[in-house]
């Protein structure tokens, strides 16, 4: 349910299971870090995570969340790896995210989003902690405030809302979204992959 594309230093990695709501097993998301840690050896500059169909994706396939996978460490490694990447990252948000999702979108530099796109984190709800790393991602794009109002009070923002908080870049229609992710990577297209990393590591 992984796909890659790949078009010189640019790739594209999609999650498809558009019929589960891109829910992610334990073994797609092992597949996700597998390419992920691939990314680092291929000198990239620029790396565009996104979903297919009208959901980015809803979080942990629910069968396996009743087995722990909600809260599985692959998560954070996910993330982690999306963070340590030397290249640009976009977040090409098609859809709703939800959940351990929500994570590797604010692993991303940018995030855009579909108009009809909504992002919540059902922590509370769910009895189950936030993925260590997220709640410090979230503080930093939205501040502390509205980050509670998010996983304590389990709020659920729009795209609009989302784009006024700073939690996305920018707002695109479905048939524009991929477009405006390239545009976003056509200035690293034949940068030096060092000079990138380097810009990364002080902006970090």
């Amino acid at each position: 349910m992984i796909e890659v594309g790949r078009t010189g230093t640019l790739w594209t990695v999609t999650l498809n299971r558009p019929d589960k709501a891109n829910a992610l097993t334990r073994a797609a998301l092992a597949d996700l870090l597998q390419v992920l840690q691939s990314a680092h050896d291929h000198a990239l500059r620029a790396l565009i995570l996104t979903g297919n169909g009208p959901v980015f994706s809803a979080g942990a396939d629910l069968a396996e969340a009743a087995t722990g996978l909600a809260t599985d460490p692959l998560w954070e490694e996910v993330s982690a790896t999306l963070v340590a990447l030397p290249c640009l990252t976009v977040a090409a948000l098609n859809g709703t995210l939800a959940g351990g999702a929500f994570g590797m979108a604010l692993a991303c530099d940018t995030r855009l989003a579909v108009p009809s796109a909504k992002f919540f984190y059902p922590v509370v709800a769910r009895g189950v902690m936030p993925q260590p790393s997220d709640p410090g991602r979230m503080v930093a794009l939205i501040g502390p405030a509205r980050t509670k109002l998010l996983l304590l009070a389990g709020q659920r923002i729009d795209a609009a809302q989302a784009l006024d908080w700073g939690l996305i870049d920018g707002i695109a229609p479905p048939d524009a979204l991929m477009a405006e992710a390239l545009a976003l990577s056509t200035s690293v297209q034949n940068a030096d992959p060092t000079h990138l990393a380097a810009i990364k590591a002080m902006i970090r």
